[in-house]
């Protein structure tokens, strides 16, 4: 600007005027349409929220037309277990992101074993004070859900079913070629929940066992006689380990900075020690 004041001399003010204008003007420009698309998202985003809810829809009573004896007899466990009514299960099993699992589990030489978790989880809920920004709030709420036991904290009851051959399961096979056990493992003590459930349900299962299969001796055959004292130490080590835990020792908080002051001499020092 300087060396244009030099060659043009007055036109200093008139292109500091003309740039101030461009600058304002620019700014203006750059503004407005910002504030236009903040609100333009909103709407995007109340419109894409539309979609996916119903895409969501779709896929859902696509799995629902999916759904037969096999998922039947799957639903009708789950609500005598957990207490829900078999249509909560229902709807929460063809909303769910891993149903694919359940197909999974059904088919030949397919997964070995089918998780569910029912257990608080923190939900979004919509603030209606703030719908404009779509403002959330995080609330727990007790959930149904399907998980591959490794990627969620395991915090309330686990249902499972068990696969007991590769064959392929079918609605006439499912109830002889699946088993189901549920274990609760309330405000995270899994290691209580566990002894429970084996100490409780599987040991007394077991022993009340007639057929061995190949074992004709059953419960008199020394490897039976073997297995189960295995299967109860290892309950017992399990209450050792739960007892350990909970009977922790605290140690008392000791103010050391007043022993501390109070140390004077060598000898204060072997006292102290």
């Amino acid at each position: 600007t300087e060396s244009k004041y030099h060659r043009h001399g007055g036109n200093l003010k008139t292109r500091s005027t003309e740039l101030g204008s461009a600058v304002t003007g620019s700014s203006l420009t750059t503004i407005l349409p910002a504030s236009t698309t903040v609100k333009k998202s909103i709407v995007f985003s109340s419109e894409s929220r539309k979609e996916l809810a119903k895409q969501a829809k779709v896929t859902k009573e696509e799995r629902r037309a999916q759904i037969d004896g096999r998922h039947r007899y799957l639903i009708s466990r789950l609500a005598d277990g957990i207490d829900l009514s078999e249509q909560q299960v229902e709807e929460t099993i063809i909303s769910d992101d891993k149903f694919q699992l359940i197909e999974q589990f059904f088919a030949p030489s397919g997964l070995k074993k089918l998780l569910f978790f029912y257990q608080d989880v923190l939900q979004q809920k919509l603030n209606a004070s703030s719908r404009s920004d779509g403002s959330t709030n995080s609330l727990p709420q007790k959930k149904l859900f399907i998980t591959m036991g490794s990627t969620e904290d395991f915090t309330g009851t686990c249902a499972f079913f068990l696969r007991t051959s590769d064959e392929v399961i079918t609605a006439s096979n499912v109830s002889q070629e699946v088993n189901f056990g549920m274990f609760d493992c309330t405000n995270g003590n899994i290691l209580q929940g566990l002894e429970f459930f084996l100490s409780q349900i599987m040991i007394p299962a077991l022993k009340s066992q007639q057929n061995w299969g190949a074992v004709k001796e059953g419960l008199k055959n020394s490897q039976i006689q073997e297995f189960l004292y295995s299967v109860d130490k290892f309950v017992g080590t399990l209450s050792s380990s739960r007892q350990n835990i909970e009977a922790k020792i605290q140690l008392t908080k000791v103010d050391i900075d007043s022993y501390v002051r109070n140390l004077q001499n060598p000898s204060d020092y072997i006292t102290a020690g």
